[in-house]
């Protein structure tokens, strides 16, 4: 099975402009990324997909594959499959991998691919267990709920399921929550549908564009990780990530 890796990395961001080029000890976030995703066994290709053309020499710089795609693309799903086509290769297996999780585990990327060992797979993505009320009722923490083969039912915003008739400080006591992490990957030829599918009334609703996908009756399969994720989107988390480093020096260097 052949699968290519994809980065989409854009310059602009409302709340921390820059971030893929911001220093994490002696290396870019971007550099971080893309050096411990090329440890992945199970991908034959890696690439950045940017709008930038600093990010884009960076990456050249520090021996990156790297293309340059539209800076109109509303999402990095439109993004990753832009650099598919320039790319101008053929692959089974297309994983979204974001550009702003510089400590994303190896093991999380071989369980997402794994899923695709199932033929019916068409979309696969991670889910965690939810161990804190705190992320339980974070509405930038989206959760999701999930059948008894693992195929996502419903990704919202809000806490799901409601627990009737319980105080909402027990809830995690009752159920077990999870949250989405936001690891894609898509058959090559699903990809292309996905793309072409308009803006749905439950992703306008939620600004989750899984959504859409599940709203037009594809199927989204996930796999448990045990493994948390430090996505770097404020100065808050870039605060962590410093910390985090500091704690363990040698991470990834």
């Amino acid at each position: 099975m052949h699968i290519i890796g994809i980065i989409p990395a854009r310059y602009a961001s409302t709340r921390l402009p820059g971030k893929p080029l911001l220093q994490l000890g002696t290396q870019s976030m971007i550099e971080r990324v893309y050096k411990q995703v090329s440890q992945v066994s199970v991908i034959q290709e890696l690439c950045v997909a940017t709008d930038d053309a600093r990010i884009f020499e960076a990456v050249k710089a520090f021996g990156g594959n790297v293309v340059m795609t539209s800076p109109t693309h509303p999402s990095g799903t439109d993004r990753c499959y832009e650099a598919y086509q320039l790319l101008n290769t053929k692959a089974e297996v297309i994983l979204n991998i974001q550009g702003d999780e510089p400590f994303i585990k190896v093991a999380q990327l071989e369980e997402l691919a794994h899923l695709f060992l199932q033929k019916e797979v068409q979309i696969g993505t991670l889910v965690k267990q939810i161990e804190q009320t705190k992320d339980l009722f974070n509405p930038n923490i989206p959760k999701v709920c999930i059948d008894q083969t693992g195929k996502a039912l419903y990704f919202s915003r809000q806490t799901i399921p409601f627990i009737r008739g319980v105080a909402t400080a027990n809830w995690l006591a009752q159920h077990v929550f999870y949250k989405h992490i936001g690891l894609y990957g898509f058959r090559s030829e699903v990809l292309a549908q996905l793309v072409q599918l308009p803006i749905s009334a439950l992703e306008a609703a939620e600004c989750l564009e899984q959504l859409r996908w599940l709203e037009h009756g594809f199927m989204i399969h996930t796999a448990t990780t045990s493994h948390e994720n430090l996505a770097i989107d404020t100065p808050e988390d870039l605060e962590k990530a410093h910390h985090f480093l500091k704690q363990n020096p040698s991470y990834y260097e």
